[in-house]
């Protein structure tokens, strides 16, 4: 398997911050502020969507516990969660993680898009999702 974030698992190579039994979380090479860290299941799964909901579930729950890491131990005062999933999402590695970015008042860095979908789409998109949400209900149950 290619996938960069499987390497580093498998290889032990990252600068960990935590390895648990599903998710990990490491410094990435550019971080773009102090602190700055990924969090990812420790199996391969591509992203938001593949991921069965009891590995994403303990993945997040890394991710909260980091964050509040991060505001005792760097003295953040907040924190940015990113992650993109799919291919319309400018997803850069098919693995999913998610950033943990620390901020601070005046740090210098945005992490919030300055411009809005150009995308056309004809309908309400709230009363979609709300049935799309529907069926996928009454499929789990």
């Amino acid at each position: 398997m290619s996938c960069p974030f499987c390497r580093l698992i498998r290889e032990d190579s990252a600068q960990w911050v935590a390895r648990e039994l599903s998710a990990c979380a490491f410094t990435p090479l550019d971080p773009l502020a102090p602190g700055h860290t990924l969090v990812v299941p420790t199996a391969h799964h591509a992203d938001v969507f593949d991921t069965p909901t009891e590995v994403l579930t303990e993945t997040v729950d890394l991710v909260q516990r980091l964050a509040r890491a991060m505001r005792v131990g760097l003295k953040a005062t907040g924190v940015n969660v990113l992650n993109a999933s799919g291919p319309g999402s400018e997803q850069s590695v098919r693995h999913l993680h998610f950033h943990v970015v620390p901020r601070w008042p005046d740090d210098g860095i945005s992490t919030w898009p300055t411009g809005q979908s150009r995308h056309p789409f004809a309908g309400d998109p709230t009363v979609r999702l709300s049935e799309a949400l529907s069926v996928g209900k009454h499929r789990r149950s």
